[in-house]
């Protein structure tokens, strides 16, 4: 498999109109993509670029998924994991409260913080219940969503980042792993469930135990590279980080390592968020925590209840300085990041809750969802717990963003353009996953490895594609069918106006 460059910042070619955009030949070997979907959250495909960009996408804010309001619960919930199991979408997340202040203070509990984990499930990803799972007692009942393991103990934080094995060699009793931390030592367990509901360790030692720990910590397997990876807090010349590492058992780790962003500035992240894509699992995409303290300024005494602010800072000068939003990275190594600095979730306008530590924390997962509009795609849920530190409660909103839709190759009506690196692709078909405006346009050319149109598949050959498809199948004046080009070295030259392209696949 091609490792990915480490060069992350596109070079812009300023050509004057539309002159044929030709490349020089290369002695590169061409990528082998077969029929993978290709993201353009990177360069790793593009060797040049006039008059086009890429560009960073943000989600849109839906409804309210879940309130964390069951005595049980609290105003610190976060930590939350969501994936599809069939008919089923399964969420997990940590139970904690804190009281700030006295308009905070509850009679049970006065305080817990990240002992206790719940289980929440929907059928479609945007309704959700917390069914009583009658397994732990809270208060003299069980009536609850409470969810632990066997040998539960005070002395480890909630696990709330489970997954369901896909490796072809797992035991029906281990289908759902997840990590714990064991809170006193910064110690990470393996845990293992035949139904995601039932747990008990999976292992009877401490499986990692270099690092801070001090997150959520995750693990999943990763199917193109067979094996299991780990992803979890470390801390970097004083700053926070992230640590990963790789098993072929869930038991045995390698020696972590530093995940690396080359060009990107140093930042203190806290969560990581990272997981294969599922239509492209290839490529890693990560929604890390970004935990900023800009100290006291004027700004700062603008932001929503300042009391409420100072009197979190009292119990920790962090509590009321900081401010975390959400950001967002990918890889192909698991190791080297393309990590965007501007922010992929913002905390939004000054609302009561908002503007603060532990707000805007993502969930770890991606899933798909149908979209509210007659005749729409489905899209892709996520979600971000928001007016936390306050109250009795906190709560989990969804967000919405188009399958594919986190970065595009874009270009204003003025036009631009891309040439990619020389690849080779399996398949027949050319799918592109595009949107423009009533005005804008798409057209591709196939070039040889040296930049030469092929006959047939010249720009002048493709009709304007426009419209706002997911799945578009890209035809030239003679047809559709590259059968006769698999196999071969070739480039993509992609002519874009007022348009953006979010994916593509060659495909039969």
């Amino acid at each position: 498999m091609q490792r990915p460059t480490q060069r992350f910042l596109v070079t812009l070619f300023l050509l004057a109109g539309t002159a044929p955009f030709c490349l020089r030949a290369s002695a590169a070997e061409p990528i082998q993509i077969d029929s993978r979907l290709e993201l353009m959250v990177d360069d790793y495909l593009i060797d040049k670029m006039a008059g086009a960009s890429l560009v960073l996408h943000q989600p849109v804010k839906r409804e309210i998924a879940i309130e964390h309001n069951a005595p049980w619960e609290g105003n610190n919930c976060g930590y939350h994991t969501v994936f599809r199991d069939g008919d089923l979408y399964r969420m997990y997340y940590m139970i904690a409260h804190l009281d700030c202040g006295t308009n905070e203070r509850r009679k049970e509990p006065a305080n817990h913080q990240m002992t206790m984990a719940a289980y929440a499930e929907s059928k479609d990803g945007v309704h959700w219940v917390k069914p009583e799972l009658g397994q732990f007692e809270f208060a003299g009942s069980k009536k609850n969503n409470i969810i632990m393991w066997d040998g539960y103990d005070k002395r480890t934080e909630a696990f709330v980042v489970p997954f369901k094995d896909v490796n072809p060699r797992c035991r029906p009793d281990e289908r759902y792993k997840s990590l714990v931390r064991v809170a006193d030592v910064l110690e990470l367990w393996a845990l293992k469930s035949p139904d995601g509901i039932h747990w008990s360790r999976l292992a009877n030692k401490a499986v990692i135990t270099k690092g801070e720990l001090d997150s959520q910590n995750l693990a999943f397997w990763d199917a193109v590279r067979g094996e299991y990876r780990a992803f979890f807090r470390g801390y970097r010349n004083g700053r926070r980080d992230i640590l990963t590492a790789t098993s072929q058992d869930f038991v045995n780790w390698s020696e972590p390592v530093w995940v690396e962003y080359p060009g990107s500035p140093p930042q203190e992240l806290y969560t990581n968020q990272i997981a294969p894509y599922y239509r492209a699992p290839h490529v890693f995409l990560g929604f890390p925590t970004r935990y900023t303290d800009r100290g006291w300024t004027p700004s700062l005494d603008m932001l929503p209840e300042l009391e409420h602010r100072q009197q979190r800072a009292k119990m920790s000068p962090r509590y009321g300085l900081a401010i975390t939003d959400g950001l967002f990275m990918s890889s192909r190594d698991g190791v080297t990041f393309k990590r965007w600095g501007e922010a992929f979730l913002r905390p939004g306008p000054q609302e009561l809750g908002e503007w603060l530590y532990g707000g805007h924390y993502q969930n770890w997962g991606l899933v798909e969802t149908k979209s509210d509009l007659p005749g729409a795609p489905n899209e892709l849920s996520m979600y971000a717990v928001e007016g936390c530190w306050r109250g009795v409660s906190d709560r989990l909103r969804r967000y919405t963003i188009r399958i594919d839709g986190f970065v595009s190759l874009q270009a204003p009506l003025s036009g631009g353009e891309c040439a990619t690196k020389p690849l080779t692709f399996s398949g027949n078909k050319l799918a592109i996953n595009f949107a423009t405006s009533a005005a804008g346009s798409i057209r591709v050319e196939i070039q040889d490895a040296n930049g030469k149109p092929l006959d047939g598949f010249r720009l002048e050959d493709c009709p304007e594609i426009f419209g706002d498809s997911i799945e578009r199948i890209v035809s030239w004046k003679a047809g559709n069918d590259l059968g006769k080009l698999a196999g071969r070295p070739v480039r993509l030259r992609m002519m874009l106006k007022d348009a953006d392209l979010y994916s593509f696949q060659f495909n039969k």
